[in-house]
């Protein structure tokens, strides 16, 4: 079976002059190469095709594969991790994880927050900044955070995310509209413990590999940019409780079907000022270096090796496309 691979590596990127923020959710080469050799050891024949771009030209040249494991995010629109499934689809191209639905309203935060709200499942209240003029329209009362509505890896969270003043709301609220060229999501900040959790497969046979606590070594509370780029030093991770563990698991299942996601990814949770966990955010392709990403973390600190990890996100995939 003829496997292709999807991604965009970030060296690509810095060469072209993009910052180190800007390329924060982009793979490393060493990612890449763990992911293919996890593939090869199942006996599947490998095929590195790169971004979106390289896709396109091996498709006008007649290009096919039995299936691609795409983990390509894509740099520019809301709709750009979508884009790779999205040109597989035309051609009839099988490939792992969720489809350009899922991939285009989950990179929206404020959408996909409505959509796990209206399932009935806890996630903080919310407002959509998408221009200066609607800083005036939040009535949320403090404290507040605030991020970018469609960034992953932390960027744009930052000292300015947690608010406690409209002045603050407004500085935080300028900056990113201005830096990141997109709305802001302004949401309640949940004050309690951190949690990801580590789901593979796809409807009724999805399950959690594990959950791991989010626990900051330091007085800045917040899974920012700089603490995930500095995590050994910054974050320990813990497994939590049992019955901390056994609420992490049901959340992030009832996330994940509600959702529609395939395969493999994240969800991440935390518990306001009584406790209750509440939806964060929902990562349908989760980093896999397997070393640094959370995803091979949980499932290194649940016993779960990174090549345990690709074959079942390979056996879910295998499996859904089969319909058997």
């Amino acid at each position: 079976m003829r496997i292709g691979l999807t991604y965009d590596l970030r060296d690509d990127y810095l060469k072209e002059g993009y910052s180190d923020e800007a390329t924060a959710e982009f793979d490393r080469v060493d990612t890449i190469d763990a992911i293919e050799s996890a593939l090869q050891q199942q006996e599947f024949e490998t095929d590195r095709i790169g971004n979106v771009k390289h896709l396109v030209k091996r498709l006008a040249s007649g290009h096919k594969w039995d299936m691609v494991f795409n983990i390509a995010e894509g740099m520019f629109g809301i709709g750009r991790e979508a884009l790779v499934p999205a040109l597989l689809d035309a051609y009839n191209i099988p490939y792992t994880f969720s489809d350009p639905l899922v991939l285009a309203f989950t990179l929206h935060k404020g959408l996909t927050k409505s959509i796990v709200r209206n399932a009935g499942i806890p996630t903080a209240d919310f407002f959509v900044v998408e221009k200066i003029s609607d800083i005036e329209k939040v009535s949320l009362p403090f404290p507040l955070f605030a991020k970018p509505i469609a960034e992953g890896t932390g960027k744009g969270i930052n000292h300015l995310s947690r608010i406690d003043s409209k002045e603050k709301l407004k500085l935080a609220c300028s900056y990113m509209l201005e830096k990141f060229k997109q709305p802001v999501l302004v949401e309640t900040f949940l004050p309690g413990r951190e949690f990801t959790i580590g789901v593979v497969g796809t409807g009724d046979d999805a399950s959690v590999v594990g959950a791991m606590e989010v626990i900051f070594k330091s007085t800045d509370e917040i899974y920012s940019y700089s603490n995930k780029a500095n995590y050994e030093k910054m974050i320990e991770y813990k497994i939590p409780e049992d019955a901390i563990m056994e609420n992490c698991k049901k959340l992030a299942l009832d996330v994940w079907r509600v959702l529609n996601c395939r395969d493999g990814g994240r969800i991440d949770v935390r518990m306001d000022g009584k406790g209750v966990l509440n939806f964060i955010e929902v990562n349908p392709l989760a980093g896999l270096n397997p070393v640094h990403s959370d995803l091979p973390i949980i499932c290194r600190l649940n016993g779960i090796s990174f090549q345990d990890l690709i074959k079942k996100i390979m056996k879910s995939a295998q499996k859904r496309i089969s319909g058997a």
